[in-house]
């Protein structure tokens, strides 16, 4: 059973590589119809918030299961500890910056200007402009622009760049808002898994903090889910796969977890040196 475990694991990891490749290509898609050459740093790492994202969680997955499963207590070294540690600031670092630069991006689009003078897409037919709908972006050219919108209102998602219709808008500020509450729902259960395993390492393997942090996990986990769902009424089939595949990674870790718990147990069972024999 636990090599079929650890099958499955190493399996669920190699996945998310994969998909790590899929964003990087999905981010500079979209950045090429978002961005110009005057777009500020802040603006470039913001479309490649997702792939920055998928690497801090990454490379944090990889530090827990370290510190869970690989690692013994006595490979533990100093240096070991402040390498780690320092790994897992700069992916909370990452993290951190996908939350600020999703809020940033909902807040922006809720006042989204409407572009003026125009009530045809058609007009904005010029070859350097983007309609994106249901993020699936397309440069607006004479051939395409009567098929793309009939709308005779349009907004714009990035100013001077990209536009969309009512209909679009209402869509994208959605998605935008979903990618927060997403962000902020995998950093409160790696926050609490964290926490988990700094009272594992010092002998606390139950008890109502640990019942308390692990039921947070399990509500957060539903309401993933529940995401992962509504991707795929979007059909957007690679967040649905992505989201899915990350609740199992971390479910990797809560297995790690739950061995270390057993052997706390068995630690705290086992009669002490010196003791009668029952």
């Amino acid at each position: 059973m636990h090599r079929v475990q650890q099958a499955i694991k190493w399996t669920v990891y190699t996945l998310l590589l994969v998909n790590f490749g899929f964003y990087i290509v999905e981010d500079w898609n979209r950045a090429i119809h978002s961005l110009d050459a005057g777009a500020t740093l802040f603006q470039w790492t913001t479309e490649f918030a997702t792939s920055i994202d998928e690497l801090g969680w990454f490379l944090l997955l990889a530090m827990f299961e370290l510190e869970t499963y690989v690692l013994e207590d006595e490979q533990w070294t100093r240096w070991s500890t402040a390498l780690i540690r320092g790994i897992r600031l700069a992916c909370f670092v990452m993290i951190g910056h996908t939350v600020v630069a999703y809020g940033a991006a909902a807040f922006q689009i809720q006042s989204a200007p409407e572009v003026s003078g125009v009530d045809n897409l058609c007009e904005l037919a010029d070859g350097e402009t983007s309609f994106v709908y249901n993020l699936g972006y397309t440069t607006i050219d004479e051939t395409n622009c009567e098929s793309l919108s009939g709308a005779s209102q349009f907004y714009w998602v990035t100013e001077g760049t990209v536009v969309t219709d009512p209909a679009g808008l209402k869509l994208e500020q959605a998605l935008y808002w979903v990618d927060v509450v997403e962000a902020v729902a995998w950093l409160i259960i790696v926050l609490a898994i964290e926490a988990i395993v700094r009272l594992q390492d010092r002998g606390i393997g139950s008890g109502r903090t640990i019942r308390l942090l692990n039921g947070t996990q399990l509500v957060l986990y539903l309401l993933l889910v529940g995401f992962a769902i509504w991707w795929a009424t979007l059909s957007h089939w690679l967040y649905f796969w992505d989201e899915l595949l990350w609740i199992g990674g971390f479910a990797a870790i809560e297995m790690n977890l739950s061995e270390w718990r057993d052997e706390l147990k068995g630690s705290e069972d086992a009669p002490t040196t010196g003791s009668a024999s029952p």
